[in-house]
């Protein structure tokens, strides 16, 4: 249960209205994430603006990297919502719920290559840990891995973008949504 009011579909009028619409045009539906956002409505379109730019931008990151990044982020910030969202967003490229399982518990248990492993450690260091970023050899280990100093700022946005959402959410009580998360266009 939200910590806050939050105005829902169907008591939405003028442009929190047309704000619903259009997001349920282009994703099948609506997040409570977008709904507690709702006593300031322009704030869920540059939320979106800002969403779609860092996770469906051209990147060297893959989706799926970017995605994982997103779970581990919201792992180790224990935000069950964005867990469960990006875990299913994720399994639309692994297509393995044994593996999404294990990365939620552990990503050291999970078949990843080298560079997959250093976007999950960077993911939760910047999370848990971000005073030790001033410790050049975390950014060393993505370079080792491959990763241009552009892909470096992208995962940098990736797991910042999720610490402000995982806030959010969690600060405010942001539940999961009756479906499980499961009916979004991706």
């Amino acid at each position: 249960m939200t910590r806050i009011k939050v105005i829902q579909q169907s008591e939405a009028t003028g442009r929190l209205k047309e704000i619903y619409d259009d997001l349920v045009k282009k994703r099948g539906q609506l997040a409570e994430v977008h709904k507690i956002q709702s006593l300031r409505p322009e704030s869920i379109v540059k939320h979106m603006d800002l969403y779609m730019e860092i996770m469906f931008s051209k990147s060297e990151l893959s989706r799926a990297e970017r995605e994982m990044m997103a779970v581990v982020t919201s792992v180790s910030n224990q935000c069950f919502y964005c867990q469960i969202h990006h875990s299913n967003a994720l399994n639309n490229y692994w297509k393995d719920d044994e593996k999404i399982e294990k990365l939620c518990k552990n990503y050291f248990e999970v078949d990843l290559n080298e560079r997959a492993i250093s976007l999950c450690l960077f993911a939760e260091n910047l999370t848990l840990n971000p005073s030790e970023l001033n410790e050049p050899r975390i950014i060393e280990n993505l370079k080792k891995a491959g990763l241009s100093d552009a892909a470096i700022l992208d995962a940098t946005l990736v797991v910042s973008y999720f610490n402000f959402v995982n806030r959010m959410v969690l600060a405010l009580g942001v539940s999961i949504e009756e479906d499980g998360g499961t009916g979004y266009k991706y």
